[in-house]
């Protein structure tokens, strides 16, 4: 992994990547960014949030860890998107959060797959592969097995962030 795309999240005590990712109400992905540990969560929230933008526009809810609090909400309000934080009610204690837990299943989902357990790859961009092509599996497993389910993406996604080892 070169040295350039790699970093050292301070919170978290862990070298490499982070992966951010919007998922839908149904935990299907909708855009993924990866980038070094070091950089913040609010940062990389920029270019998730833009590259979800250009590919649908119709997003207008958005559901967000308190992390995300801050400037990106008028930031993505001149994109005509709604940033709804999920507080949580006791912050020294753990609590599964009422639209958080999307996001988390869908990390889930997504590291079931051999190549993205870990980050083999050399650049951001071929992991970022590596997800869309996990998810592609995932959802042409799924489909046959249950009907269509016609969900409306205009309504709400969800912003997560796993820290690759």
């Amino acid at each position: 992994m070169p040295r350039a795309t790699r970093g050292w999240d301070n919170a978290k005590k862990v070298n490499g990547r982070k992966r951010h990712i919007a998922v839908d109400a149904t935990g299907l992905l909708l855009a993924v960014v990866i980038t070094a540990a070091s950089v913040q969560d609010r940062d990389a929230a920029r270019p998730l949030l833009w590259n979800l933008h250009r590919s649908s526009r119709r997003i207008r809810l958005i559901w967000a860890d308190a992390v995300y609090t801050g400037k990106l909400s008028g930031w993505a309000a001149t994109m005509k998107m709604t940033l709804q934080i999920v507080p949580r009610r006791n912050p020294h204690a753990f609590e599964v959060l009422p639209r958080r837990w999307v996001v988390e299943r869908t990390f889930a989902w997504i590291s079931k797959h051999r190549r993205t357990t870990r980050d083999y790859e050399r650049l951001p961009a071929s992991h970022e592969a590596m997800i869309l092509w996990a998810m592609i599996a995932l959802m042409t497993r799924a489909w046959p097995s249950r009907p269509f389910i016609k969900h409306s993406l205009s309504l709400s996604f969800n912003l997560g962030v796993r820290v690759l080892p």
